[in-house]
């Protein structure tokens, strides 16, 4: 069992976490790396030559009729995988982490498809991203992820012991100023007596506030490295919330969140945050079910909610959240979605 490791450039990318999370479960489920070392070199071309050389020999060295798992997007070489891949008779399992069509970024489906689903079993987000699949005629066998992991050796503990009081600490964690999250200043001019918000990310612009900085609700806590944010966010909640508009997740990237499982959500999990959610995201039916956290539809609506949140309900959120922390943080969900795979490789 193979996988290829690449250069991934940026310490501060969420992507690029996500994927070094999964090579991690791929060598502890005894997949072997025949490429480069993983590595963070930021140089965009120094970077896609070492990728290129890494992924080239490794795909020589790759024995027939073995089993590969790729990760999807590969850009420039996904191409080049698949071919060697079949070319050797190899099983090949994809797991997703992005689709371009369900961004907005492209519209040739059928082209997107073929890159995904020429493979033997593929593993989605979640229950929603599984039925586009099956829409678009899909099928080979599709594994529901449920939720990807933000692996950590190392509990964070800061949110463990804090004090309930009457004012919420809610934590962002993103980039800003791509309009992915322009509603953040939006919250200064909502009801909101029972929670701060609390920024970590890269891009913050302080000018766009739409009131003065002393009386506004939104404070930028810094930006930090994917692998050491987690100990840096220090709040109640975590809000998974994209687009303009406080109102609803709106444009490309509110509708991704009908499909998509953002990163964000996994940190939040691994800083043992209860999750504030879109009630039309996808995940939305993942935290109901675990009961993590609370659905809402208007961000509007959000002030009296947490007023009418009693001590107890939270108590409850938080120690369920508890119990998810402890798999997110050791790669349990891709762990069990890759054995699935495996299973019926079988």
């Amino acid at each position: 069992m193979y996988y290829i490791s690449r250069n991934y450039k940026s310490l501060f990318n969420a992507a690029g976490k996500a994927k070094t999370d999964c090579e991690f479960v791929f060598e502890k489920l005894g997949f072997k790396n025949l490429g480069f070392k993983q590595s963070s070199i930021p140089n965009s071309a120094i970077g896609t030559i070492k990728n290129f050389f890494g992924i080239f020999m490794a795909l020589l060295r790759l024995p027939k009729k073995s089993t590969i798992v790729t990760q999807y997007p590969n850009n420039k070489f996904r191409g080049m995988i698949l071919f060697f891949s079949k070319m050797k008779r190899c099983k090949i399992i994809t797991l997703v982490h992005d689709v371009r069509i369900l961004k907005g970024r492209t519209k040739d489906v059928e082209a997107e498809l073929n890159q995904i689903i020429t493979s033997d079993v593929i593993i989605v987000h979640n229950p929603s991203m599984k039925q586009w699949f099956l829409e678009q005629g899909v099928v080979i066998p599709i594994i529901v992820l449920e939720i990807f992991d933000y692996v950590s050796e190392k509990k964070p503990m800061q949110n463990s012991n804090r004090i309930l009081n009457n004012t919420y600490d809610i934590a962002y964690a993103g980039g800003f100023g791509d309009g992915k999250n322009s509603y953040i200043f939006d919250f200064d001019t909502l009801e909101n007596s029972n929670y701060n918000l609390r920024l970590y990310g890269i891009g913050f612009d302080p000018n766009k506030r739409k009131v003065e900085e002393e009386a506004s609700v939104v404070y930028y806590e810094g930006v930090f490295k994917s692998d050491e944010v987690a100990y840096k966010i220090e709040s109640d909640f975590g809000l998974v919330w994209d687009g303009i508009s406080t109102e609803t997740c709106s444009g490309n990237y509110g509708a991704y969140l009908k499909f998509n499982n953002p990163h964000k959500t996994s940190l939040y999990l691994l800083c043992g945050l209860p999750i504030i959610i879109w009630d039309k995201a996808a995940l939305a039916g993942f935290v109901k079910e675990n009961n993590i956290g609370i659905t809402v539809s208007n961000l509007k609506d959000l002030n009296t909610i947490l007023d009418n949140l009693s001590d107890t309900a939270y108590k409850d959120m938080k120690q369920n959240v508890a119990d998810i922390q402890t798999k997110v943080m050791s790669g349990y969900f891709v762990e069990t979605a890759v054995k699935k795979a495996l299973d019926i490789l079988v």
